[in-house]
């Protein structure tokens, strides 16, 4: 089982970086983390592509994907947005979190995949804050205000933290139903640690929710994958290998090492980690 994340196909250099992208084995199943690309026609272009290379592919969205851009022809946005794209995922035969979760039964398995989509509820407070609107203002401030602000939109529901709540109560709902061992997959991450590396922390309240921090635990995960940080690497939290898969811009894949075919291993258990 490989993981990827964070593409970015409309960035220049990272459409060759995907056509690149090979298994090893005509078994090996890909986990794509989000943020393919901010229009659905790369979506659907990027995932078909590695659904006719990959013996399985499940997706989760990233922020990318729910944005949306004047270049965008039929400008859905919220809800509709994000079910035009499991639309496009099911045609594809591509796993998506609202799909039945497939059960890997390779090397380190049996163990359910579950693809999750949780967004963020600006519970990662910035230093010196309490309140999201403490945190808005701190970032409002310094000047670092995260793009999903003017092109994420959450309609129907009033806010994005509201949104996060209702998906955080679907995701709680469905995972209860599971037994054995997991790997979630989500393009944030489930514990905020991994975010006290940023170099603007105050990005960190568009990084995820304080209310997935025991998921990794409580849903005997073998594994936690997510991308979104731009900072490729494995932390443990609990035991738990949680490993940040992206790809990120070419500005910054250019100036750090990258793994063989730019996948990374999550089962079996890379010795490494």
């Amino acid at each position: 089982m490989l993981a990827i994340s964070d593409l970015h196909v409309s960035h220049s250099g990272n459409r060759e970086v995907l056509e690149g992208l090979r298994p090893y084995t005509a078994d090996d199943w890909l986990i794509v983390a989000g943020d393919v690309g901010e229009l659905p026609s790369d979506v659907e272009w990027a995932l078909g592509m590695l659904r006719e290379r990959f013996a399985e592919v499940v997706w989760v969205p990233g922020n990318h994907e729910l944005w949306t851009t004047p270049r965008d022809p039929r400008q859905l946005r919220g809800v509709q947005r994000y079910e035009q794209l499991v639309d496009i995922c099911r045609n594809l035969g591509v796993h998506t979190p609202e799909d039945p979760y497939p059960v890997w039964r390779g090397a380190g398995g049996p163990v359910t995949v579950v693809p999750l989509f949780t967004l963020y509820d600006y519970t990662f407070h910035p230093p010196g804050t309490s309140t999201k609107e403490e945190g808005l203002a701190y970032a409002r401030g310094t000047g670092v205000v995260c793009t999903d602000e003017f092109m994420l939109h959450p309609d129907p529901y009033p806010s994005c933290d509201e949104w996060c709540r209702a998906r955080l109560e679907y995701s709680r709902r469905r995972l209860s139903e599971i037994s054995g061992p997991t790997v979630l997959v989500n393009h944030y991450p489930l514990v905020r640690e991994p975010t006290d590396v940023l170099y603007y922390p105050e990005f960190a309240q568009w990084c995820g929710s304080v209310h997935t921090a025991d998921w990794h635990t409580k849903y005997d995960a073998a594994a936690v994958v997510y991308g979104h940080l731009h900072i490729p690497r494995v932390t443990h939290h609990d035991g738990v290998r949680f490993q940040e898969v992206s790809v990120g811009y070419p500005r910054e894949w250019r100036s750090r090492p990258v793994p063989d075919n730019r996948l990374y291993q999550v089962l079996p258990a890379p010795t490494q980690a």
